[in-house]
């Protein structure tokens, strides 16, 4: 998958699939007609952890700078006559 891509479907998840998945997290918890207090931390910290997992491959390097950019430098690609 394209850096560009990743990047950008990385925002998605978190600004639009996170939040849902925080209000489906929190409809799961109040439908167990609210468990002792240390049930409840194990619950939200089990589904912090679950819903991360399918998205390892996207949020991975997405923090440090384009490979590519990398490669040709800032100036672009270097050419055999640019010596």
């Amino acid at each position: 998958m394209d850096y560009k891509t990743r990047k950008r479907l990385s925002l998605l998840i978190l600004l639009v699939g996170l939040p849902l998945y925080i209000i489906a997290a929190v409809s799961i918890v109040n439908w167990l007609d609210r468990p002792p207090i240390w049930a409840e931390f194990l619950v939200y910290v089990g589904l912090g952890i679950v819903w991360a997992l399918p998205f390892r491959k996207v949020f991975r390097g997405v923090g440090q700078p384009d490979p590519a950019e990398r490669e040709r430098g800032p100036e672009g690609p270097r050419d055999s006559t640019d010596r």
